[in-house]
């Protein structure tokens, strides 16, 4: 009897009002579950990188110098579809290596540059060029500046009228 008298009147951690479980185990619980969640969360990729060998000729030169330059320059053309911003000759990607590999096989067997570069766009769209062609789809992307600088020359154009005037 006195051990219920006791703890009765200990101060209770938490408000009358506060729900049941909200006892210490429930509050260890919930730190539990944050401390795990946080470490997942911060641990790195445990395979982040391919295992994959790189494509074969991914990295490896031409033995026609000429041959290796007209891949490079068609190369510093093509966008890499995973990295977006680069290159494909600039571009670690696994995708993009396996781009350079197809681009010096291709050359190597004989096709030209503008041969591979048409290839590729008609597999993977007008994206793969730094230079998309003039198309009803690519028109705005062409058309644009030269109507917001007609437009933005039409608006100094009033606003010089208004300040004289």
């Amino acid at each position: 009897m006195s051990d219920v008298t006791t703890r009765s009147a200990q101060p209770r951690p938490f408000p009358n009002w506060a729900p049941a479980f909200a006892g210490e185990a429930f509050i260890k619980k919930i730190w539990v579950t944050i401390f795990a969640v946080l470490a997942l969360l911060a641990a790195p990729p445990a395979h982040a990188d391919s295992a994959l060998p790189p494509a074969s000729l991914a990295n490896t030169q031409l033995k026609d110098p000429a041959k290796e330059a007209q891949a490079r320059a068609l190369m510093a053309t093509l966008r890499c579809l995973v990295c977006q911003g680069q290159a494909i000759s600039d571009s670690d990607a696994d995708m993009a290596g396996d781009m350079r590999s197809l681009v010096r096989r291709r050359i190597a067997a004989g096709e030209s540059p503008e041969q591979v570069r048409k290839w590729l766009i008609a597999r993977y769209g007008d994206y793969v060029t730094y230079d998309p062609p003039l198309s009803a789809v690519t028109a705005p992307l062409w058309l644009m500046p030269l109507v917001l600088l007609a437009i933005g020359g039409w608006l100094a154009r009033g606003s010089f009228k208004r300040r004289r005037g």
